[in-house]
């Protein structure tokens, strides 16, 4: 039967159940209580939000008690009350410093959270104010998971290097090297992450990612509705579908656009997502002066059963990032039958590559050899898209995944017990 599946399940598989990802842990009650904290929950900010909605729904339904607390949500389900097999939202007061440290009334409220809390988990660690959410989880000696979201990585910390370093120096590689564990959605960004925070504790799980919404595909009619006029001639659609973000690669594409246009190649690109203004400009008047305005179409942010469409209506799904931890629009791409032509920018590209996914190097004449090479053989893309339709949802089975993420739990649980029977210390 394992010969049936997709190349790259069982590394997937078994990694989860390895000691790369998490030791194993004593036995441990069958509810968690898991707060997690998140300042922003916006879908159209990327990965980071989306990541958090899927964990938290996902490892409440599994029967745990997830508290998420946030301040600046607008995407948060509004249903989200802690019934039912749902999280709780507790809502903590807007920080009066944005992107740097919450208040003493939050602080407050994050207190009274750990008084009724097994473990926490932390994201966005560039956020001044995760430092002082581990602070108090040490102060009262709960464990604390930070998951890193590629932010140690190569490319993203060759960005405004002198600001993070000096982040790092002022309290954040402390609070990141005293968390229970780090967590890496790849062991290539642990990897690239170890010289930032020598000798942390750290566990490797893929991303925890709610495929129900693609076990059942709504078709192609949804997104040939809303955007009838890209979808009116039979022209190949190649798709980019992310935040618009300079780490993209989204200009690499659209010169490769250019590089195929010149060579008389009918398609169409289509790229869906929002960002800077002017960083959207200037991708407009990079398209305009390549003549390529009757070729690209910018859709803006496009989201739920409509996004899902747009995936499958696309003959490929083109993202040259320069740095993805783990690239959950390329899995979403892959969940939707949609073939990928994407990067080594990508920590997972091997396992994408083994599914069936293209890599090319991030430049534009290489990309559009890439690209070209697939259109070639248009009529093999839905058997290649099925290929990797069938990987995501055996190798990113939620059921496996989330097992992982309780094993990581109740090990850092486990293990800062021991420490506190060693100290002496209590647990209050």
């Amino acid at each position: 039967m394992g010969r049936d599946r997709p190349l790259g399940y069982n590394h997937f598989i078994g990694e989860i159940a390895s000691k790369i990802y998490v030791p194993q842990a004593p036995a441990a009650v069958s509810t968690l209580r898991i707060v997690h904290y998140c300042p922003a929950i916006r879908l159209e900010l990327g990965g980071v939000a989306r990541s958090a909605l899927d964990w938290c729904g996902l490892l409440a339904r599994r029967g745990h008690q997830v508290t998420l607390a946030t301040y600046h949500s607008p995407d948060v389900p509004a249903d989200w009350d802690g019934a039912g097999g749902r999280p709780k939202v507790v809502w903590l007061p807007p920080s009066p410093t944005p992107n740097w440290l919450i208040s003493r009334k939050a602080l407050e409220i994050w207190r009274g959270l750990l008084a009724n809390a097994d473990v926490v988990h932390l994201h966005t660690p560039w956020m001044g104010s995760n430092i002082q959410m581990a602070r108090a989880a040490r102060s009262v000696g709960l464990p604390y998971i930070v998951s890193l979201h590629g932010m140690l990585c190569d490319w993203p910390m060759s960005q405004k290097r002198l600001k993070k370093t000096m982040f790092l120096r002022l309290g954040g590689n402390k609070y990141l090297c005293d968390a229970t564990r780090l967590h890496f959605t790849a062991t290539a960004e642990r990897d690239q992450a170890a010289k930032w925070v020598p000798g942390a504790k750290s566990a490797v799980l893929p991303c925890l990612i709610d495929l129900r919404p693609f076990e059942n595909l709504p078709g192609v009619e949804p997104a040939h509705q809303k955007f009838a006029r890209e979808f009116s001639g039979d022209e190949p659609k190649l798709l980019f579908l992310s935040r618009l973000h300079e780490k993209k690669g989204i200009d690499i594409l659209i010169s490769a656009a250019g590089v195929l246009h010149k060579q008389g190649r009918k398609f169409k690109l289509l790229i869906a997502g929002t960002g800077r203004a002017e960083y959207e400009d200037r991708l407009r008047k990079q398209a305009a002066d390549l003549g390529l305005n009757d070729v690209v179409s910018f859709l803006g942010h496009v989201g739920g059963v409509e996004k899902i469409s747009l995936y499958q209506s696309a003959d490929l799904f083109v993202l040259p990032t320069h740095h993805e931890n783990f690239g959950l629009v390329l899995v979403e791409a892959m969940a939707a039958g949609t073939p990928v032509v994407t990067t080594r920018g990508t920590d997972i590209w091997q396992e994408l590559q083994s599914a069936g996914a293209s890599i090319s190097p991030n430049d534009p004449n290489s990309l559009a050899t890439a690209i070209g090479q697939m259109l070639d053989r248009r009529a093999e893309l839905h058997e290649l898209g099925k290929r990797g339709r069938d990987w995501v949802m055996q190798a990113l089975n939620p059921e496996t995944v989330a097992a992982g993420y309780e094993a990581m739990y109740r090990a850092a649980i486990a293990e800062n017990s021991s420490l506190a029977r060693y100290s002496g210390r209590g647990h209050g």
